[in-house]
């Protein structure tokens, strides 16, 4: 029997390794996409993430005979805690080889520290916001993935469920969506009747309004409105959301991202919108282990800017509770739709919506999709 050495990341050079083992273990996988490294290092970097204003962390990887197989973050967001009055600690970047003591121990390493934390259950896999990836690929193994999502082998979804005591607690699902020839005449009907009904309207954002005069900011703030009752949601801070202004605002071609205002009153005011960018799929598979350099960020810049793909994917969509009922997402899908025409995308990759938010799953019925991956959230008390 092999020896199975838990260590914990100490510093820079550790979090490399951490990092990489992804890249390593699913270089030759087909449906598995790189992430962006960059990306990874900030997410996990405490100096670089907002998300260590109200989170602790730690990161551990597993060794056989001093070579690394497998990884895991253990993480205690002490906003979300408060939020749903748990005491739970998230594990998350969990990968490991085909090797049930090793998905043991790493799983052991993340209970022994929360219980040190006063900790009484543990759910994952989740990030530390729900900007992060979140849950287990149980369906769907066989699709291509995003870089938004997790893919795992079908090994971890059993490995999961031998250990005793994880039980669903949440289930995701994705559609790949088709992007119709033609704007379905129900919703040019349905926004042509909001704008006369209720003054709701398209407004598209020039950057300046968007990163100087506070518009990037408002989408986060409606995305707080709008997410807040839903699973494990921590609410965005102003750091976060500088942030996340600057991950997605900055770089983001324009005419993918729709706002919708209300404009009954002498103050217009933003209600809902959605930010959708040409999908990276292709681009990052011809990186260096999701790295820009030395050539990927050409890569990565023929997407951005010539639209070099046939997928686009719908990356956030938020409407205030209270225009929900007012069809303002239909104004949102009738002007994207006509933008990803003009590009020339033939497919439209939807973000993980939760199994019980049936409202947002039912606009896809006017639509051609295919519900075609599922993640999974566990829990188990401690």
């Amino acid at each position: 029997m092999k020896t199975i050495e838990i260590r914990k990341v100490n510093g820079l050079r550790d979090l490399r390794q951490f990092v990489q083992f992804r890249y390593d273990m699913y270089r030759d996988c087909p449906q598995a996409v790189p992430f962006l490294y960059s990306d990874e290092m900030n997410t996990l970097r405490q100096d670089r993430n907002a998300c260590f204003e109200f989170c602790e962390v730690e990161y551990f990887m597993a060794f056989q005979e001093q070579r690394m197989v497998g990884r895991v973050a253990g993480i205690i967001n002490h906003r979300a805690n408060e939020r749903w009055q748990r005491k739970e600690v998230r594990f998350g970047w969990l990968d490991f080889i085909d090797d049930t003591e090793v998905s043991r121990a790493l799983m052991d390493a993340v209970i022994t520290w929360g219980k040190e934390k006063g900790m009484t259950e543990i759910a994952g896999p989740l990030g530390f916001t729900d900007m992060d990836r979140e849950g287990l690929l149980i369906e769907g193994f066989e699709e291509e993935a995003t870089m938004y999502i997790n893919y795992n082998h079908p090994y971890y979804v059993q490995h999961i469920e031998q250990m005793g005591g994880f039980e669903k607690d949440n289930d995701y699902m994705e559609y790949r969506v088709k992007v119709p020839e033609q704007v379905p005449e129900k919703f040019h009907k349905i926004a042509e009747m909001i704008r006369n009904r209720y003054h709701l309207h398209v407004r598209k954002f020039t950057r300046k309004e968007l990163l100087q005069e506070g518009k990037g900011k408002e989408i986060f703030d409606i995305i707080n409105a709008t997410y807040k009752d839903l699973y494990g949601y921590s609410e965005l801070s102003e750091k976060q959301i500088n942030q996340l202004v600057d991950q997605y605002i900055k770089v983001a071609d324009l005419n993918l991202v729709t706002a919708i205002e209300d404009r009954s009153t002498p103050e217009p005011k933003m209600v809902g919108f959605g930010i959708t960018f040409p999908s990276f799929n292709q681009a990052l598979r011809k990186t260096r282990d999701g790295r820009l350099l030395p050539f990927g960020w050409w890569h990565i810049l023929k997407v951005l800017k010539w639209h070099k793909t046939k997928v686009v994917d719908l990356l956030l969509i938020g409407v205030l509770p209270e225009y929900r009922a007012k069809g303002a997402n239909s104004l949102i899908f009738d002007d994207l739709i006509q933008w990803f025409q003009r590009y020339g995308f033939e497919w439209a990759e939807a973000m993980p919506q939760m199994e019980s938010n049936e409202h947002m799953r039912g606009q896809w019925q006017y639509l051609e999709a295919i519900q075609h991956r599922r993640h999974r959230c566990y829990r188990k008390s401690l």
